[in-house]
């Protein structure tokens, strides 16, 4: 049974005054400053983030591969039926050309009178091109049909190497949640910095912004949790998310592809419910007027209302 964070805590110090005692090492060497913890503990959250920011994006692959595998699979039994009625009509065709034998332009020249001749001639170049449109569709549905199978056969193999990798990028944050955590509270003296919820003015903003923003002041102080979009934990991208669709609008759970499915707009021409991306895309917030984003921070850290200046923005996005 795993140690309790605080006795495992306990433990650590335990071990590092005996290692220095030992040694002969200086506190101060031994220990890192809380200056020096805290750039780990953000260097660590920014990691931490951009694994989170990449599990959403895999999730979001995974369930385009599962809406690609039900179309095909959908698509196969259409694709059947035409290919059975194919079979039917080229079985016809060669149990009649069995039948009958083939017969050529010469057979007709040397039958019936001349006036006939163009007629017949005529009514077998219509026989044959009738055949071979049917040939033809035969041909085209076998390879519909064949192509489909294989289509769908790979996108479920793909759908269940995704689901692999899910499970073990799921397992890994968690272990790394729990490093970041104890850092923290090695750090703090707590895993966790609860910020509380927001008792200010709200702004009153017409129109889906103002909902989306309403929504986000609602979420202050709610904790931070990874792959989470509410209602009582948000990672970044799912509080944009949750906030916007409070107004209607749909964004995937995913900073980046959040930064592609809004439209570019410039620092200058921000307005309440624009998104603030920062670091590369592996960060985002909305922004609620005056200079300030409502933001879910890091892993420890509760959903915040505070400055855009948290870092130089990336870029700024409005939702379409």
């Amino acid at each position: 049974m795993p140690l309790p964070r605080t006795r495992l805590r306990a433990l650590v110090v335990a071990l590092t005054a005996l290692a220095i005692t030992t040694s002969g090492a200086t506190a101060a060497h031994a220990a890192p400053s809380k200056e020096e913890l805290k750039k780990q503990i953000d260097k660590a959250s920014d990691k931490l983030e951009d694994v989170t920011e990449a599990y959403n994006k895999m999730r979001l692959d995974l369930k385009k591969t599962k809406a690609d595998a039900v179309k095909l699979s959908a698509s196969l039994k259409p694709a059947q039926a035409a290919l059975v009625q194919a079979t039917s009509k080229m079985q016809t065709i060669a149990t009649t050309s069995y039948i009958t034998g083939r017969v050529g332009p010469m057979t007709i020249l040397l039958s019936g009178d001349q006036d006939s001749v163009l007629q017949r001639m005529s009514y077998l170049d219509q026989i044959s091109k009738a055949n071979q449109q049917d040939i033809d569709t035969y041909t085209d549905t076998t390879q519909t049909f064949t192509d489909r199978q294989a289509a769908l056969k790979t996108t479920e193999k793909k759908q269940g190497l995704q689901v692999q990798e899910l499970s073990a990028q799921k397992t890994k944050i968690k272990k790394d949640l729990d490093k970041l955590l104890d850092m923290r509270e090695t750090a703090f003296g707590s895993p966790t910095e609860s910020s509380g919820s927001y008792t200010g003015e709200i702004p009153n903003i017409p129109g889906s912004a103002g909902k989306a923003v309403t929504y986000a002041f609602g979420a202050v102080g709610k904790p931070y949790g990874f792959g989470d979009a509410g209602p009582n934990s948000y990672d970044c991208s799912g509080l944009t998310m949750a906030s916007w669709a409070a107004a209607g609008k749909s964004l995937p759970h995913n900073a980046a592809a959040q930064y592609s499915a809004t439209a570019r707009i410039s620092k200058a021409d921000l307005q309440p419910g624009d998104l603030v991306f920062y670091r590369s895309l592996g960060h985002v917030a909305l922004y609620v007027g005056g200079g300030m984003i409502i933001d879910a921070p890091s892993a420890g850290r509760d959903v915040l209302h505070r400055s855009i200046n948290i870092m130089t923005p990336y870029g700024y996005g409005r939702v379409k």
